[in-house]
C-alpha cells in the first residue's frame, strides 16, 4: 500500500506540477498578449506624434506664408498711404499757390480800380 501511496502522491503532485505549469503557461501567454497591445498601442500612439508633429509643421508653414503675405500688403499699403501723402501734399501746395495768385490777382484789380477812381477823380 505503501507503493500505492507513494505512487498516488507522486501522480497528484505531477497532477499539480501540470495545472502550475498550464497557469504558468496560461499567465506567459497573457502577459506575452498584454505587450503586443501594449507595443501596438505605443506604435499608434508614436504615429499619432508624428502625425500631429506634421500637421503642427504644416499649420506653421501656412501661418508663416500668411504672416508674410499680410506683410507684403502692409507695406504696400504703406507704400500707397505714402504716395498718397505726396499727392496731398503737392495739392495741398497747389492750392496754397492757387490762393496766392487769386490775392495778387484781386490786390492787382483793386490797384487798378483805385488808380481808375483816382484818374477819374482828378479829372473832374
Amino acid at each position: 500500500m505503501s507503493a500505492e501511496t507513494g505512487g498516488s502522491g507522486s501522480e497528484g503532485m505531477a497532477s499539480r506540477v501540470e495545472a502550475a505549469q498550464r497557469r504558468l503557461q496560461a499567465a506567459a501567454d497573457a502577459v506575452a498578449a498584454a505587450e503586443r497591445r501594449a507595443e501596438a498601442e505605443i506604435k499608434a500612439l508614436e504615429a499619432d506624434l508624428e502625425h500631429e508633429r506634421e500637421a503642427k509643421k504644416r499649420a506653421i508653414a501656412a501661418a508663416e506664408e500668411r504672416l508674410r503675405e499680410i506683410e507684403a500688403e502692409a507695406e504696400a499699403a504703406e507704400e500707397r498711404i505714402a504716395a498718397a501723402e505726396r499727392r496731398a501734399a503737392e495739392a495741398e501746395r497747389q492750392v496754397a499757390d492757387e490762393q496766392a495768385r487769386a490775392r495778387e490777382g484781386a490786390a492787382a484789380w483793386l490797384r487798378q480800380q483805385i488808380d481808375a477812381i483816382r484818374r477819374e477823380a482828378a479829372g473832374r
